[in-house]
């Protein structure tokens, strides 16, 4: 399977190293147009927690503009780290940390966070509340659209997205980014 045309040498380069790896969980496509889109309104430093193989860090990457943003990934598995470090090894602006998610928590705040939906203990509105400036960003991925309130995932409540949609300190919208694929973009009031 090759990375279609029309990406970004940056994401492609990144679905490469992905499969060299062997690595097939990562940003979708859809997302990743949606993070490059969002990281091009930002400057000051960004981060992803969980970077995998660097293709939400390469959507990020993708998008940045001008030399005033940077990006910060971290990733535990030290397989998955080395192999993002390739993509970004000559970039200036991008650095890999081979490390668990809360490494980032002391270089922050961010003006964009990126984060995977599949951790709820991890990215709960309050763990991540004080990492991001006013105004900043955060995207949470992997969520199934729901239709209905409470949202409902495999018939429970999802308390996670609950949260994100009515804490205070943030304004938030869920965003289906394909028909079976949704996204949370809150914005830190």
């Amino acid at each position: 399977m090759s990375a279609p045309p029309d990406l970004p040498e940056i994401v492609e380069r990144a679905f490469a190293v992905s499969r060299r790896a062997g690595y097939v969980s990562f940003c979708r496509n859809e997302t990743g147009r949606l993070l490059a889109t969002l990281a091009a309104t930002r400057d000051g430093t960004m981060a992803e927690f969980g970077t995998g193989c660097g293709v939400g860090t390469a959507w990020l990457r993708s998008g940045v503009r001008g030399e005033k943003a940077r990006i910060v990934t971290a990733e535990l598995d030290t397989r998955l780290a080395g192999a993002a470090t390739t993509i970004f090894e000559a970039d200036p602006l991008v650095e890999v940390l081979t490390a668990d998610w809360s490494t980032l928590l002391d270089k922050g705040p961010y003006s964009l966070l990126f984060l995977d939906a599949g951790e709820p203990s991890e990215v709960g509105v309050d763990r991540v509340a004080d990492l991001v400036e006013d105004g900043g960003i955060v995207v949470l991925d992997d969520f199934t659209p729901s239709e209905g309130w409470p949202p409902v995932t495999y018939g429970r409540v999802d308390t996670l997205r609950e949260q994100w949609l009515t804490d205070d300190r943030f304004t938030a919208v869920e965003v289906m980014v394909a028909t079976d694929a949704a996204t949370i973009i809150a914005t830190k009031r």
